[in-house]
């Protein structure tokens, strides 16, 4: 009976109501829009020139068509969201320079000097301020701001047409839907989740009136597969500390608590939690050292900057999850705008919203990694047994039940062509028919660290996860007569009731795994020292291009190849790939061929913009069109000084690999049976394959592959980014040693993407994973030493 009192008072005081917190579904966050009333006359007017209001096509054949036509940016209200975000939200270098920009446009002599003559009138008083100019001119202006000889005026464009974009054709009214999506041909969530999501809610409003503990005890199984199984093992931070502070001590960790009396917010942290290991970062690093290192019998402690969202709490709608499971709501880029960046920040993270694709590391970069960086480790027998142990773990597989169009497309296209193509390891099952993989998992079908190794830490009972925290600094002292100082533990920080608060922890040992835009910055503000921390970050560049497939008819059906008649976003993101060009002269570097996830949002920021009208007509075409990418593995790379301020110059060998991958993307799709083709370079061009010559086709190939992907006239992305803490042999050359451990504090480990040495070249989910449990392997030995030694004292 007292057992049971405790466990009620556990769920009183944390679990639940942290988890009945998570699962109240939620769409975009609202951010106050603080842009002054000169600067938003200067948004709308751009706003509305990227989107304007123009008349439907004569052959429009329904109302919501025309509707879509007929709406602008600022009759759809985006202006003043984009306001928002660029107020509170948005976080670039230089983002003042957007500021400055709207504010000048504002008025006629900062619209002269950033315009030139074309704002100009033939009437007095002759000059205009950028809202006064006619939209034709706006036009010519835009436009010409995407080919401008300054770099800054190029960056101005692609900030302001990615961030509108971006929000027009994600944002949802009241019913959870966008004005376009009709017109498109885009149903929004996935539609068998919006039914189970429907059932959820009238279970919770059912069961509203019956005790916690009733509720807690009625269909538990039926609940968790619904929710997912982490539920109960998180502690939601954001209460009273008391009630933090029961919480944990009911989950088997030594808690102090000081007075708040006489404290102000930056006093010291009236909270202190001791365990074995603090681990920050839950996402294929984290994850998997939290699950080793909880199952090997140590208290763990995880901390996540992002939030947990249930199942339960998915919405799959793009706008709302880029904000919420996205770092800087997916809108984060290069410091010269010239790569686009995912990252994902929420439980789990990048495994949480990644593309399934569970690729081994390379024998020939694992051949590289150990002789020529001397790093035996992957030539052992203990990695490999590391990478089979994961591989297990996420129930990886390369059985594909259904295709969707990308990938049926790149399928096809290799096979008409000769070239190799080949089925995708996945940690998903064959049946996993999701193209929302990267709004989250609807039922766990795919594996990511949430559902697997951050389970095992809870089922041990040795582990919880503190979702909505960040670190600030890793704790560490040199003892008297020591060369190394040696990790105590973490200073996090939370916002409660609109304040921050610190928090400590105490630890044997301290695992970084914020990922390689994070942890560089988390090093340096401990204090490390270690040159190569925050460089060599490499980005796997990746340049796209498109097919447009019309819609099939009886007297136009789609070639007899499955897979061709679906929808774009519909079916698994990666089931295929090719290798054509991924080793350039035996050199191991070059590109892989794939297929991306693009919803509404993500697909109008990467097309080209030459006009409204123009980018309505292409978004109309959206559910049909095609896409397929080149990846390289870069030789090239960059720096970072947060995850906000990152420096980033291609290479040019790596340029050109792009470019014979942009090459083979274009035949690949005409090949398939596109019936029009294009790249994503600012000049918009496209041909239609059914009516060219062969010649004619063979020329716009050469020219579009061969145009520059430097300089800003073609937009680079990025899912993949590592390097930024190598291992090595040599803290001259490297961030950590072939354990993990810094080289500069003893105890101080890092079992993310940043450990890579070089680029990977593939999807690195099982390379992080198989590097992060040798990582644990070995800091489990640690422990057991530091155990026997303190009893043998």
């Amino acid at each position: 009976m007292e057992n049971r009192e405790q466990e009620h008072t556990l769920i009183e005081l944390g679990v639940v109501e942290a988890r009945q917190e998570l699962l109240n579904g939620g769409g975009r966050q609202l951010y106050l829009n603080k842009l002054s009333s000169r600067e938003m006359e200067s948004l709308i007017a751009i706003s509305d020139t990227f989107l304007p209001s123009v008349e439907a096509p004569h052959n429009a054949a329904h109302a919501y068509v025309d509707k879509f036509y007929r709406t602008s940016a600022s009759m759809a209200g985006t202006p003043h969201i984009v306001g928002g975000l660029i107020s509170e939200r948005l976080e670039h270098p230089k983002l003042w320079m957007v500021r400055v920009v709207l504010w000048l446009l504002s008025t006629w002599f900062g619209t002269f000097i950033i315009c030139g003559l074309a704002s100009m009138s033939s009437h007095f008083p002759y000059f205009q301020s950028f809202p006064q100019v006619s939209p034709h001119k706006r036009h010519e202006i835009v436009l010409s701001w995407s080919l401008s000889y300054f770099s800054l005026i190029r960056m101005l464009f692609r900030s302001l047409k990615l961030v509108t974009l971006l929000v027009f054709f994600t944002q949802v009214d009241e019913k959870n839907e966008n004005l376009t999506w009709k017109a498109i041909g885009y149903c929004g969530p996935d539609p068998d989740f919006k039914t189970l999501y429907r059932a959820n809610k009238t279970a919770q409003a059912n069961g509203y009136g019956r005790s916690i503990y009733e509720r807690e005890q009625e269909e538990e199984d039926d609940r968790e597969d619904f929710i997912g199984p982490l539920y109960r093992g998180l502690i939601n931070i954001k209460r009273p500390r008391e009630v933090v502070a029961e919480a944990l001590r009911l989950s088997g960790f030594s808690i102090s608590i000081h007075s708040r009396k006489h404290e102000t917010p930056n006093s010291s942290s009236p909270l202190i939690i001791r365990c074995d290991a603090v681990v920050i970062g839950s996402g294929s690093g984290g994850g998997v050292a939290a699950g080793v290192l909880a199952k090997a019998g140590y208290k763990v402690l995880v901390l996540e900057k992002g939030n947990y969202c249930a199942r339960s709490n998915l919405s799959l709608l793009e706008g709302p999850t880029l904000d919420q499971m996205y770092l800087y709501g997916g809108m984060l880029a290069t410091d010269d705008t010239g790569v686009i960046i995912l990252a994902g920040s929420t439980v789990g993270g990048g495994s949480t919203i990644n593309w399934s694709a569970s690729i081994r590391t390379p024998q020939h970069v694992r051949k590289e990694w150990c002789d020529q960086h001397e790093l035996e480790l992957f030539d052992s027998q203990v990695y490999k047994e590391a990478m089979d142990v994961v591989c297990e773990k996420m129930g990886v597989q390369s059985e594909i039940y259904e295709e969707g169009l990308n990938n049926a497309v790149l399928r096809r296209g290799c096979q008409e062509l000769g070239y190799p193509v080949t089925d995708i390891p996945r940690n998903a099952q064959p049946k996993h028919y999701c193209g929302w993989c990267c709004f989250g998992c609807k039922d766990g079908r795919k594996k990511g660290t949430a559902e697997t190794w951050l389970v095992d830490m809870m089922n041990s009972g040795n582990g919880v996860i503190l979702p909505g925290c960040e670190a600030i600094k890793v704790l560490h002292n040199r003892k008297k007569g020591r060369a190394r100082s040696t990790a105590t533990g973490v200073a996090f920080e939370f916002e409660y009731k609109g304040v921050k608060e610190v928090f400590m922890v105490e630890s044997k040992v301290t695992i970084v795994a914020c990922g390689a835009l994070s942890t560089p910055g988390l090093l340096k503000r401990s204090g490390l020292k270690n040159p190569n921390i925050g460089k060599n970050l490499h980005l796997h560049p990746v340049a796209m291009a498109w097919g447009h497939f019309p819609e099939p008819t009886p007297l136009s059906p789609s070639p007899g190849c499955p897979g061709l008649e679906k929808r774009s976003y519909e079916g698994e993101i990666m089931t295929v790939m090719s290798t054509v060009v991924a080793d350039i002269e035996g050199s191991g570097y070059g590109a892989v061929i794939q297929t991306p996830s693009l919803h509404p949002g993500m697909f109008s920021v990467v097309m080209p913009w030459i006009s409204g009208p123009d980018m309505k007509d292409r978004m109309i075409r959206y559910s049909r069109t095609a896409h397929i990418f080149a990846l390289a593995r870069d030789k090239g790379s960059g720096t970072i000084s947060s995850p906000s301020t990152i420096s980033y110059q291609m290479d040019e060998t790596d340029e050109e690999n792009l470019k014979r991958g942009m090459e083979k993307l274009l035949r690949i799709l005409a090949a398939a049976g596109a019936e029009e083709i294009g790249t994503h370079n600012c000049n918009g061009r496209s041909i239609n394959v059914k009516k060219v010559s062969s010649h004619a086709f063979e020329r716009f190939v050469k020219e579009e592959s061969s145009r520059a992907l430097r300089d800003l006239s073609t937009p680079v992305c990025s899912a993949h980014q590592m390097g930024s803490c190598r291992m090595g042999v040599d803290p001259r050359s490297s961030a950590v040693n072939q354990m993990g451990e810094t080289w500069e504090v003893e105890g101080l480990y890092v079992a993310d993407t940043s450990v890579f040495p070089t680029a990977l070249g593939v999807n690195p989910m099982v390379t992080v994973q198989a590097i992060a449990y040798s990582t644990a392997k070995s800091v489990v030995e640690v422990l057991r030493r530091k155990k026997k030694e303190t009893c043998a004292s």
